[in-house]
């Protein structure tokens, strides 16, 4: 557990988190969420950004392929139009340079037949694996680990019935983790219509019961910080200026309890147990697309016994879920994240936040990521 942060910056905190800090693009060697299946079934071939690297992946049969989005003639981005006249190939629309989706060879150029080069160049491949509807990728240069290895726990359960988006959000992918697992942010969700459209219990703060209460899991993988809100905090539902009450939360009388725990798994997902109603979990990755941008998901769950209910979830996720919780919820998060970029944005910042005792949570994530990483993405 870290020391009181009452007057505590992060120097001691940079100090022991070196890797974190310089974790601009992420960790290296986990299998982060590229797509969902479904922007994949129309056939085309579509591009992403992952820890600065461009990939492009398409469907091949009934697996899909991962390799480098860049032609090796002259550099430029299939993806940014994608030629697809067989099955398992991909063609550069500049020349006609020609590779398999499978293996990355080089297997015709339209505009030199019988070429010498044909069968002696490979783009890169990925490595893929798919589950609940996602398809992720291994950005690394070890052997991929089992899946399970790299997401939260019970997030692979069979009866876990899974709906999500995804969205861009101009800001380091740590901002984004931070802001997830930070027990006091839930103050710019004070007025969210989630509390009154759900009748949730939400308090505008959160103080420290006691130094022990946050578990960190590094003798395996996954490996995370895991925070027991409902039994390590105290709730704060109204506040004062030098005594005098300014505000009251209007989750003050809710009657549905959430946010039980809180953790956060390597190499940058959350899990809120249960959220935004007691009968869902919700699950957050934070992608590095470039060091001032991440690839937000946000991924719901609900335990099911057929398909009928995993139906009748998906109906009521965009019906009702989607606008409510991870729009009119989260959509506060993004918007505190881009504030947070311009300060952020400058190495210095890691040494001039002043951190308070709440903040105690965000401590034992930066020293478990730096500490139990896999290796650090290079900026290039």
């Amino acid at each position: 557990m870290a020391e009181d942060m009452d007057s505590a910056n992060t120097a001691g905190t940079r100090a022991s988190g070196a890797s974190y800090v310089e974790a601009k693009l992420g960790f290296r060697n986990y299998w982060y969420p590229a797509l969902f299946r479904h922007e994949l079934e129309s056939g085309e071939a579509k591009g992403v950004r992952l820890l600065g690297e461009n990939i492009l992946l398409r469907k091949v049969g009934d697996r899909v392929a991962a390799v480098q989005d860049r032609c090796l003639h002259r550099g430029v981005r299939f993806s940014r139009k994608p030629e697809c006249y067989t099955a398992d190939t991909i063609t550069c629309w500049y020349h006609g340079f020609t590779y398999s989706l499978l293996d990355g060879k080089l297997v015709d150029i339209l505009t030199e037949p019988g070429s010498k080069m044909i069968g002696k160049m490979s783009i890169r491949t990925y490595p893929v694996a798919e589950a609940k509807g996602i398809v992720f990728v291994w950005v690394g240069d070890r052997e991929p680990t089992r899946l399970e290895d790299d997401v939260p726990p019970g997030f692979l359960g069979e009866d876990l019935a899974v709906e999500g988006i995804r969205d861009e959000v101009k800001s380091n992918w740590r901002i984004g983790a931070e802001n997830g697992f930070d027990t006091t942010h839930i103050y710019i969700h004070r007025d969210s219509p989630l509390i009154g459209g759900n009748h949730l219990m939400l308090p505008i703060g959160l103080v420290p019961a006691t130094k022990q209460g946050i578990e960190t899991h590094a003798e395996r993988d996954p490996r995370g910080v895991f925070d027991s809100m409902a039994e390590n905090y105290i709730p704060v539902f109204e506040a004062s200026i030098r005594g005098e009450k300014v505000l009251e939360s209007r989750g003050a009388r809710g009657e549905k309890r959430v946010a039980a725990s809180v953790s956060i798994w390597m190499p940058g997902v959350l899990k809120v147990d249960p959220f935004p109603d007691p009968a869902l979990t919700q699950f957050e990755w934070y992608v590095p697309i470039d060091v001032d941008t991440h690839m937000y998901w946000r991924v719901l769950g609900k335990r099911v016994v057929s398909d009928l209910e995993a139906a009748i979830f998906r109906d009521e996720f965009h019906s009702l879920w989607k606008p409510l919780a991870l729009h009119g919820f989260n959509d506060l998060d993004v918007w505190a994240r881009e504030g947070m970029q311009e300060f952020y944005k400058d190495d210095e910042a890691w040494s001039q936040e002043h951190l308070n005792k709440p903040d105690a949570c965000i401590v034992e994530w930066r020293k478990l990521a730096s500490k139990h990483h896999r290796g650090l993405q290079p900026v290039k």
